[in-house]
């Protein structure tokens, strides 16, 4: 595929760093599609895409229509007359005359282990269920969601005290390498086709996910907290405030102390204990409202918790 004219579709950050190393490796990227750039901030300017940025600084053309499917959008990919089309995390659901318009079709790379996690959020999904592993695969896209015939996938492990920024590096590190390797062994792919019947699907994240309660199980509540750290972070109650939670970790004796669920136990250099349903795990930052993230221990000297207090 390196003559091949590719049309390269993002939008975050995973993506733009993606679109960088396939352009670092002379991948030949005719032109980028990204979606509409939005305000964010405290001022709510308007950022352009990460995706955006990327192409801009290597001089590729970026289109960023309301719609890929129908009227201009889809008329500037016409235009471009791509090869192929890779998307990551494009945000955007490509129909039939898209998918049907490229000689060497349309590409997804997915953060998840096809068919498991098909959907919107696979790798918050995997750490919370307490997955061991999840991996990468890159699958030609058909008109139902992330269920088509898989070109190449790869595993990487979840250690117990992974957070959703260590598996998103990792997951990051193997999408490059993937696939660079597709592109430049496409000749030589073959496509294997999903079970329908084994697939799960990963949810978008809603605010009820972000909560968390340790009068549940101690493993589950761990995951939990990881799945969402270091963003957006979960919430709980302490003396009437709502606070995040971040840097869950669990000892070897996470399951040898117990009490009320919540309770903070006790605080050491690692952070605080904090009691839950079956044991106990170990909290090191916080964040009280409108404020920044610090660690558990400065929130003990600085008097916003002490050992004892509850968390709801």
């Amino acid at each position: 595929m390196k003559n091949k004219k590719i049309v390269f579709m993002g939008t975050p950050e995973f993506s733009s760093e993606i679109l960088e190393y396939l352009l670092e490796n002379n991948v030949n990227i005719i032109g980028v599609f990204s979606q509409e750039d939005k305000p964010k901030g405290r001022g709510r300017k308007i950022q352009p895409t990460p995706v955006k940025l990327i192409a801009n600084k290597f001089n590729i053309p970026v289109f960023q229509p309301k719609s890929i499917n129908i009227g201009e959008g889809f008329q500037k990919l016409k235009d471009l007359d791509p090869d192929m089309i890779i998307t990551v995390a494009f945000g955007k659901i490509l129909k039939n005359q898209v998918i049907n318009l490229p000689k060497y079709g349309c590409w997804n790379v997915h953060t998840s282990l096809l068919p498991n996690y098909r959907g919107a959020a696979p790798m918050q999904r995997a750490i919370e269920n307490g997955e061991s592993e999840t991996g990468i695969s890159i699958f030609k896209i058909v008109r139902d969601l992330d269920a088509g015939p898989i070109a190449c996938k790869k595993n990487i492990k979840i250690d117990l005290n992974d957070n959703l920024e260590d598996v998103y590096n990792s997951l990051l590190y193997t999408s490059k390498e993937l696939l660079l390797n597709f592109l430049s062994n496409y000749e030589n792919i073959k496509l294997e086709y999903q079970d329908d019947e084994k697939s799960s699907y990963a949810h978008k994240i809603s605010s009820e996910d972000l909560k968390i309660s340790f009068k549940n199980n101690v493993f589950d509540i761990h995951n939990k907290i990881r799945a969402y750290d270091p963003y957006p972070g979960v919430k709980a109650f302490i003396n009437g405030e709502s606070v995040k939670i971040f840097g869950s970790f669990l000892n070897q004796d996470y399951k040898n102390i117990k009490d009320i669920p919540g309770k903070i136990l006790s605080s050491d250099e690692s952070g605080i204990s904090v009691s839950c349903k079956d044991g106990y795990l170990i909290i090191k930052n916080i964040q009280f409202p409108g404020k920044k993230k610090i660690t558990s221990t400065d929130a003990l000297n600085g008097h916003k918790i002490k050992i004892g207090d509850i968390f709801e």
